[in-house]
C-alpha cells in the first residue's frame, strides 16, 4: 500500500511514527511467535484427543456387546452405568475435539497467516517513514 508521508514533515514526526511502529511489528511478531506455538500444541492435542475417542468408542461397543448378552441383574447394571460413564466421556471428547482440533488449528493458521501480512504492512511503512525522514534530514 501506498501510504501519504508528505504530512510527516519534521524528523520528529518520523522518529515517533517509526517508534509507533517499531512497537507495534515487535508486539505483533510475539502475538505470531504465540500463535505459531498454539498451532502446534493444538496439533498434538488434536492427535491425543482422537486417539482417546477411538479407545471409547471401542470401550462403548465392547460395553453393549457385553450388556446384549447379559441376563438382568446387579452385574448388567453395573456395566449399564460404566457403559453411561464411557459415553459420557466420549461427549467430553468430542467437545474438547471441536475446542482443539482440525478447526481450531485452520482458524489459528488464518490468523498467523493475517498477522504475516500485517507485519508486510508495518515493514513498508517502515520503510516509507525512513525515507522521508532522510529526505528531511538532507534538505536541512
Amino acid at each position: 500500500m501506498n501510504y501519504n508521508i508528505t504530512n510527516l514533515t519534521q524528523v520528529a514526526d518520523c522518529d515517533a511514527m517509526l517508534t509507533w511502529a517499531g512497537n507495534e511489528k515487535a508486539d505483533l511478531l510475539l502475538k505470531k511467535s504465540v500463535e505459531e506455538r498454539a498451532i502446534v500444541k493444538f496439533t498434538i492435542s488434536s492427535a491425543e484427543i482422537d486417539a482417546l475417542l477411538q479407545s471409547t468408542i471401542a470401550e462403548i461397543a465392547m460395553y453393549d456387546t457385553m450388556i446384549a448378552g447379559m441376563p438382568d441383574g446387579p452385574l448388567k447394571d453395573e456395566q449399564i452405568k460404566k457403559r453411561r460413564k464411557a459415553d459420557y466421556k466420549k461427549f467430553l471428547l468430542e467437545n474438547r475435539r471441536e475446542s482443539y482440533g482440525a478447526i481450531a488449528i485452520l482458524q489459528k493458521q488464518f490468523e498467523v497467516a493475517g498477522m504475516g501480512h500485517e507485519v508486510t504492512e508495518l515493514d513498508v511503512l517502515i520503510a516509507a517513514v525512513e525515507a522521508q525522514k532522510a529526505a528531511l534530514i538532507a534538505a536541512a
